[in-house]
């Protein structure tokens, strides 16, 4: 497995990283033989762990972006919760280089009903690993791109649910990390917003910035990245140019037709 094979074999907390060897200098992130698992529910305490992913093992490269296709329940959204380190794994280890930030695009993260969209905007940066200084210096670019005007500076739940997503997608866009994961693109707002929203999401993939994608489409996986991973039943299936992966992913689901 290339990747990050120095580095220390323990697993990490959510604010450490661990060093890479000179060879791995474009490496960032790591899930060595990832498995995730749940446990029956307490009405089916005989039932068998639900295994969500199984010894899932890639290497996220600098300025990469890798995209994540598969049907709906395969696990494609739990990979990218374990990466940002909201969830742990059952078992092996996610590592990320020192130093180096990663956030899950995800809307109204930790919006507060009772305070400004503002004040939201700011809480909103810092846990997605803001400091306090640069989540207050993207305030105005968060107000404006949101076009929420002067419903901004109003208590969020005045807000609709639009104006919340929009609030939400606004703020995780414009908040500047490492290893940005992005779970499809979302739906926030009416459909001139839309448009506005997938070219800020393409002009933030397009520059300098390490993205892991995941999405249905396949004409967006083949459209934005450089690299995809077909996740099937918790396992990866198919690895590399996303042509072939799509590909390999259509054929999949004719072949369930047929059958």
């Amino acid at each position: 497995m290339h990747g990050i094979a120095d580095a220390e074999k323990k697993p990490i907390s959510r604010s450490e990283g661990v060093d890479m060897s000179v060879s791995d200098a474009a490496a960032m992130l790591e899930m060595d033989n990832v498995s995730l698992s749940f446990g029956p529910s307490q009405q089916d305490v005989e039932a068998n762990e639900n295994k969500v992913l199984e010894s899932i093992s890639f290497t996220l490269w600098e300025n990469e972006t890798l995209g994540i296709i598969g049907r709906n329940g395969v696990g494609k959204t739990s990979m990218l919760r374990l990466m940002a380190r909201i969830m742990d794994p059952s078992s092996g280890e996610v590592r990320v280089r020192k130093g180096k930030t990663a956030s899950l695009l995800s809307l109204g993260l930790g919006f507060k009903a009772d305070l400004t969209g503002r004040d939201n905007a700011m809480l909103a940066a810092m846990l997605q690993g803001a400091s306090r200084r640069q989540a207050r210096d993207w305030l105005e670019e968060i107000k404006e791109f949101s076009e929420l005007g002067d419903a901004f500076e109003k208590p969020v739940s005045t807000f609709s649910s639009g104006m919340s997503s929009r609030l939400g997608f606004t703020t995780a866009l414009m908040t500047h990390v490492d290893i940005l994961l992005i779970d499809e693109v979302l739906s926030v707002g009416d459909a001139e917003f839309k448009v506005k929203a997938e070219q800020g999401m393409k002009d933030r993939i397009g520059g300098d910035q390490t993205v892991v994608f995941v999405s249905h489409s396949s004409a967006q996986i083949i459209d934005v990245c450089d690299r995809a991973i077909w996740v099937d039943a918790g396992l990866i299936r198919a690895e590399g140019d996303p042509a072939d992966v799509v590909a390999a992913y259509h054929a999949s689901i004719a072949g369930r037709k047929k059958a």
